[in-house]
């Protein structure tokens, strides 16, 4: 029955297309009301409910965790489920409130790597977005200690190449933003403009608005199968998401609002171009042949992000609601599986894998926190509707 009604949900949803992008046969449906906020509701407490049953919340603090419970908490914050915050607070105790672990700060290094002196590595600072949401719940310092620790030692250094890869504007700008919310520091805002600057300068690609992975596939040096440029959808859901967080947290009147918002809108343009006919987006944002097929995890980002923009009217509803619809309709009828879980969703990676199967049984952490972002954020555009 569950299954049956998220069906309907995303229908309804569906169906529920403006006049003026409907044809004359469909214009019937227009008149198919909203779905109500309580579907949704049971749409994320099916799905967080799934993935907590089978996954204990003593894991480690790396990003693809934390990205998990960065969905986690959208999904306390509309649900007010107190099982979900304990997990989250379960998983941060588990790691005393920690991303990498070393104290030695003369060892601390900022590349890739998984092991405890890459405290400086953004994969292992995304975890502090979890922790700070906790602090605002309860606000006990040593919640934000470690991530106030690393953060400030961070922005001490000349360094300002910390974020070379798309995905680490998700892990840390809203970390950054957060913690100035919390301490009202400038040097949070200071040094997040002089760190976005930087993943620009390497990353963003002025002719379409969107973003490479990072600087190994700039064209022409890195191409499609085609020979176009190879945008991985996943990557760009990252930044997608991360500018939403960010310019949800940060102050109207703050400096460089307006070029966030910016990069933010022209992204979503250029994301909305790129979707498929099905409602969802191919790996290669580009070039659809290079990895045909849906990917969910992408998807389920540029979902969150879109609505974030129409539900604080910095996209226009009327261009983009239809692409949501499409995209919702994609998550809840085929993404979503009979029994909760959420798939499609391409294995950990960095880029677009051509003959690398993706199928209703492939999921995974970071998939199923990018699936609550999105029920969550759709859960807030019904209030209004």
């Amino acid at each position: 029955m569950i299954r049956l009604s998220m069906y309907l949900l995303g229908v309804a949803l569906l169906l529920e297309l403006p006049t003026a992008c409907t044809s004359s046969k469909t214009v019937v449906a227009t008149q198919v009301s909203l779905p109500k906020q309580q579907d949704v509701l049971a749409l994320i407490t099916q799905v967080n409910d799934h993935w907590q049953a089978s996954h204990p919340a003593q894991v480690r603090s790396f990003w693809d965790e934390a990205a998990y419970q960065t969905g986690n908490m959208a999904a306390y914050e509309v649900t007010k489920n107190e099982k979900y915050r304990q997990y989250a607070e379960d998983w941060a105790v588990h790691n005393q409130w920690k991303g990498a672990t070393s104290d030695d700060k003369a060892a601390w290094k900022y590349k890739y790597g998984e092991t405890p002196d890459y405290v400086l590595f953004g994969d292992w600072q995304i975890c502090f977005q979890t922790y700070i949401d906790l602090y605002k719940l309860k606000p006990e310092p040593q919640r934000i200690a470690r991530a106030r620790e690393v953060m400030e030692y961070e922005m001490s250094t000349d360094r300002n190449d910390y974020w070379w890869w798309a995905d680490g504007l998700y892990m840390v700008m809203p970390v950054m933003t957060k913690l100035y919310g919390v301490t009202k520091n400038p040097q949070y805002l200071t040094k997040l403009h002089d760190y976005f600057a930087y993943a620009n300068s390497i990353m963003h690609d002025p002719e379409t608005g969107l973003y490479y992975r990072d600087s190994k596939y700039v064209y022409p040096q890195h191409k499609s199968v085609n020979g176009q440029k190879d945008f991985w959808a996943r990557g760009d859901g990252w930044v997608l998401a991360g500018l939403a967080k960010v310019l949800h947290d940060l102050p109207a009147d703050a400096p460089h609002r307006g070029e966030y918002l910016s990069k933010y809108q022209r992204l979503a343009a250029a994301i909305k171009k790129a979707q498929q006919p099905e409602g969802y987006w191919t790996r290669s944002l580009l070039d659809p042949q290079h990895a045909p097929g849906p990917e969910t995890s992408g998807t389920a980002f540029y979902t969150f992000g879109l609505l974030w923009g129409i539900n604080h009217g910095v996209l226009d509803k009327k261009e983009y609601w239809p692409t949501v619809q499409k995209s919702w309709q994609y998550l809840t009828t085929t993404a979503l599986q009979p029994d909760g879980t959420v798939g499609y969703v391409q294995p950990i990676g960095e880029k677009a894998i051509p003959g690398q199967v993706v199928g209703k049984n492939s999921t995974a952490n970071f998939g199923v926190g990018a699936f609550l972002l999105a029920a969550s954020e759709m859960y807030r555009y019904l209030a209004d509707h």
